[in-house]
């Protein structure tokens, strides 16, 4: 399941923004995990 839209906090703010985190050339787990801990975090 994906995360309702939301409008962006700031015009300049990039789509790609919630992955600003990873590191340079993370791979799908990588990238997987960070998404799903950010949702676990947005639960509590």
């Amino acid at each position: 399941m994906s995360e309702p839209a939301t409008e962006l906090d700031a015009p300049d703010e990039r789509d790609d923004a919630h992955l600003r985190n990873l590191e340079d050339g993370s791979g799908c787990t990588e990238i997987w995990e960070h998404l799903s801990e950010r949702r676990e975090e947005n639960e509590e």
